[in-house]
């Protein structure tokens, strides 16, 4: 008698999506074997995270079948794909900060006592067994607000298992962890496929898909290109197919530090809450033609040091110069129209009016400033629509025309928009944190470029990045921020990844 076909965990068979101007999937093929850890590569705009969307039911295809564990599905929501055992953990986090981390895993999905009481019991015997089980240590008593990003990302995942998912869709997982946390993250994920789990994943970092896949999907312009393994090919290889050119390298070697210092802070210190970290006693210099680089874990004051800089919140004590004048009591406008530049660590909170068409985004904190204003004070939407054209063009940003609302973009060219705003501006100053994340390696190579060409004609640049081998390969120096104090000062060309995680994580303390 003949074996019987092994019937894959996932299967997508013609799925097709449209948005108005854009087909984001395009016929897409995707076979998932069970119990395999399967990675999902393209560039920016590919296709990736609208299809884990349509598998994860949050989105309808308009054509092509879906197939898990050998049954059709037809997903009408995301609760009906956690019924046939499929979760999914977002690359930004669905946690509430306000409530313990047993509330957020259970919320929605309470076990009850006697009818009408939540079994808050039953509830922690079960976290404290699937913690157990698979290695994700977690205390169910912990606010979520006092928890680091690689604590919150364990959350996220036990609150899928607690929901009996067997299949796992992790997006960008290891976008904002220290090299350590990665490792820990990838051992979870091998117990997990050990226990007979099914892991698909988006990640943009070619080195670590080649670590921890066991197969790799490659998509394009919303199509499949071909299914591979990892032993078959290079990272090279993978960045022709995704984008049709080699892996990009930030390295930057060649000095433009000029001798005039465009920012200078001396003794800052913010005062921050019961939840926040407050920064103290910082002193820092950023010289013309120089990028500083930013390394510390989320967290640890690195957001309220760029508040403090943009005006959002002023400091107790200390002083902020920028060319000589003291901006520490500035407001926002003034200090970016003094020539501030941003690029926002969280694009949909700080970077963009997700219903706003393009060019309305691209005015952002400039809509009193030529080119987008005449006779004074009139926007000029013309001009504002020409100014934007030019910069999709120029930084690749995929869409069909400049009226397209913010929130109809991927993710990556999202961030594209926001790092061709700041960085067509006339500024001297730019804090740039996370300036790539999210992005495939071409638009990256692109921003690199950006900030490269920014710093040689003289630009100063704060660079805060979660992707160390950035920080390493484009700072001229490396500041390392912990518990808010700036406690290491680094040679890139002496540190690597492994040496700036241990002085990031408090492993070691001086140089």
């Amino acid at each position: 008698m003949a074996e019987s076909a092994v019937v894959p965990a996932v299967l997508l068979e013609g799925i097709t999506k449209r948005f108005p101007g854009v087909v984001a999937n395009d016929e897409v093929e995707l076979r998932v074997e069970s119990g395999e850890i399967h990675a999902i590569a393209g560039e920016n705009g590919a296709g990736k995270s609208t299809l884990m969307k349509i598998l994860y039911g949050m989105q309808k295809p308009d054509e092509g079948t879906m197939t898990v564990n050998g049954l059709m599905v037809d997903f009408s929501s995301p609760t009906a794909a956690i019924e046939a055992g499929i979760g999914m953990v977002h690359q930004h986090f669905m946690l509430a900060d306000n409530f313990t981390v047993l509330e957020n895993i259970i919320l929605g999905a309470e076990p009850m006592s006697g009818g009408d009481r939540i079994d808050f019991a039953e509830a922690r015997r079960r976290i404290l067994e699937i913690s157990e089980t698979y290695g994700l240590t977690v205390d169910p008593d912990a606010l979520v607000e006092t928890l680091g990003v690689g604590e919150r990302q364990r959350v996220e995942i036990i609150k899928v298992l607690y929901r009996g998912a067997k299949i796992l869709i992790l997006d960008e997982p290891t976008a904002v962890l220290v090299p350590q946390e990665v490792e820990a993250l990838f051992h979870n994920m091998r117990d997990l496929k050990s226990e007979g789990h099914t892991i698909l994943f988006i990640d943009h970092k070619l080195d670590e898909v080649l670590e921890i896949a066991d197969s790799i999907t490659v998509l394009r312009r919303g199509r499949t290109v071909v299914t591979v393994k990892p032993e078959d090919v290079t990272a090279r290889d993978l960045a022709e197919l995704m984008v049709g050119s080699e892996l990009p390298t930030p390295e930057t070697r060649e000095s433009t530090v000029r001798d005039d210092v465009v920012l200078e802070i001396s003794g800052l210190t913010v005062e921050g809450s019961e939840t926040e970290v407050s920064i103290t006693n910082i002193d820092l210099s950023v010289h013309a033609g120089e990028i500083v680089g930013i390394a510390g874990v989320e967290g640890n004051g690195q957001q309220e040091l760029v508040e403090a800089l943009l005006g959002i919140r002023h400091a107790s004590s200390g002083s902020i110069h920028l060319d000589g004048e003291d901006i520490g009591h500035w407001k926002v406008r003034r200090i970016r129209e003094a020539g501030v530049g941003y690029i926002p660590e969280d694009r949909h909170r700080r970077g963009l009016l997700l219903d706003a068409p393009l060019w309305e985004n691209n005015m952002l904190g400039r809509q009193q400033q030529e080119p987008f204003v005449k006779h004074g004070f009139w926007i000029d939407p013309k001009a504002a629509r020409a100014h934007t054209e030019d910069l999709i063009d120029r930084f690749d940003v995929r869409t069909p025309n400049v009226e397209v609302p913010a929130h109809a973009l991927s993710g990556g060219n999202q961030q594209k928009l926001i790092v061709g705003r700041e960085l067509s501006a006339d500024i001297k100053l730019l804090i740039a944190a996370h300036p790539t994340r999210g992005i495939d390696v071409g638009a990256q190579a692109a921003v690199w470029d950006e900030l490269r060409a920014a710093r040689a004609a003289g630009m100063g640049i704060i660079l805060i990045s979660a992707d160390l081998d950035e920080l390493i390969g484009l700072s001229d120096r490396i500041r390392v921020m912990l518990r808010g104090q700036l406690v290491a000062q680094l040679d890139p060309s002496e540190v690597t990844p492994r040496d700036l995680g241990s002085y990031m994580t408090g492993a070691r303390t001086t140089a």
